[in-house]
């Protein structure tokens, strides 16, 4: 048998041996759930805006607006 083997599965055979298993978690109490808000139901349309297509501006105008006042030097 290889050794490489061993090393591998040896800690594997031993850890699955000696471990335990994990606490009860506790659950919360019915009366703190009671407490609770209900959600309020939102549509997912409620944020919605109607928005209908436009003729292009000038681009040329559009780039002036942008550009700096004096010109780059690149």
């Amino acid at each position: 048998m290889r050794p490489t083997i061993l090393v591998v599965a040896l800690p594997l055979i031993a850890g699955g041996c000696s471990s335990t298993l994990p606490p009860d978690v506790p659950t919360p109490d019915g009366d703190l759930l009671s407490t609770a808000r209900p959600i309020q139901y939102r549509t997912p349309l409620s944020g919605y805006v109607a928005r209908q297509p436009v003729d292009p501006k000038p681009w040329k105008r559009q780039n002036e607006l942008q550009s700096p006042s004096k010109g780059d030097a690149s």
